[in-house]
């Protein structure tokens, strides 16, 4: 059977994805992930994922293309192309997968199934309805199942990536925390002048500290690394990254998408985590984490991508001995 996973928004989502990905592989000969262009460099670290196809829809993302003939038409030829017999369409709670469906339909797709709280009429074979209180990974899980994927015996249902490789040589030797001060919206990070606080806290304590970031991160990694830490700011790819991460004692990040890729490679996270989306939701998944930020701010379940409220209160209100405080637990629980 060859099977359409479809995965349309961000890096961090596509990882979330992954335990419902390995699902749908186990139980078919060639499975395609279609995403957006925000996610296509976690696409590629999914196991269980044979061809990627990556596609921008108009509905999704902070600046959606504009909807057009041509570029529907094109899509619809790439679908066709690849004859998929069955297709798991995912989405966040607050996303439809309708209109997905609507083109997987005109591609011809076979089966098609989604979480969709809206009436489908004839786009959607099955119709899953999320239980209240599951997390974005289980409910992508519990879509699969519906649609006749179980999680394949011996699956814990954590986050994975392919094995990473060695990064030693930019890390340099010996333990290390990471810290990424970056983050996908401008509500949901810790502001520079706190990173920079902690950096200098963690090195005062012991630690050896590296801070991680993109190629646009370059001035944010330079500000916050000051003299104290490794700067790898520019200098990983996904791949790289999650070399980096995976052997750091800890990774302290807001909810970004190194956070979910610190889970996926098995690394405790001390989450910065502003309240504009649920953490029961969107906490980094199946690791031990210490959830830091105020979660019944004002900001809360606002889904902002700037804070509402003067100040950023609901993480600025951190204190970069607090982030300490919660590496030395996880470190501590992690010897234990």
């Amino acid at each position: 059977m060859r099977s359409l996973v479809v995965r349309l928004d961000g890096f961090g989502d596509v990882l979330l994805a992954g335990p419902a990905v390995r699902a749908v592989a186990a139980r078919s000969t060639h499975v395609t992930l279609l995403c957006g262009p925000r996610g296509a460099d976690a696409a590629g670290l999914l196991p269980g994922v044979d061809e990627v196809l990556v596609w921008e829809a108009p509905w999704e993302g902070f600046d959606p293309p504009p909807v057009t003939r041509a570029d529907i038409d094109a899509l619809l030829a790439r679908l066709r192309a690849g004859s998929h017999d069955t297709a798991l369409i995912l989405t966040s709670f607050h996303q439809s997968p309708l209109p997905t469906a609507l083109l997987l339909r005109l591609a011809g797709v076979g089966r098609i199934g989604a979480d969709s709280a809206d009436h489908a009429g004839r786009l959607l074979d099955v119709r899953h309805r999320r239980s209240a209180g599951r997390h974005e990974a289980e409910a992508a899980l519990d879509t699969a199942a519906a649609m006749g994927f179980p999680p394949p015996p011996g699956d814990d249902g954590r986050l994975r990536v392919l094995p990473p490789p060695d990064t030693g040589g930019l890390t340099g030797p010996g333990p290390y925390v990471v810290l990424h001060p970056g983050a996908s919206a401008p509500a949901r990070a810790w502001s520079p002048h706190r990173c920079a606080e902690a950096v200098t806290l963690l090195a005062d304590a012991g630690h050896r500290v590296v801070v991680t970031g993109g190629p646009a991160e370059t001035t944010l990694t330079r500000q916050v690394s000051g003299d104290v830490a490794v700067d790898l700011g520019g200098r990983t790819g996904p791949r790289t990254l999650a070399g980096v991460l995976r052997t750091a004692d800890v990774v302290i990040s807001a909810n970004t998408g190194p956070a979910h890729l610190a889970a996926a490679v098995g690394t405790p996270v001390v989450s910065l985590f502003a309240p504009v989306v649920p953490a029961d939701r969107w906490a980094p998944y199946g690791v031990p984490v210490i959830l830091l930020g105020d979660q019944s701010a004002q900001c809360a379940d606002t889904r902002a991508l700037t804070c509402p409220v003067p100040g950023h209160p609901c993480l600025d209100e951190v204190t970069g001995q607090d982030v300490v405080r919660a590496v030395h637990k996880l470190i501590q629980e992690r010897q234990s």
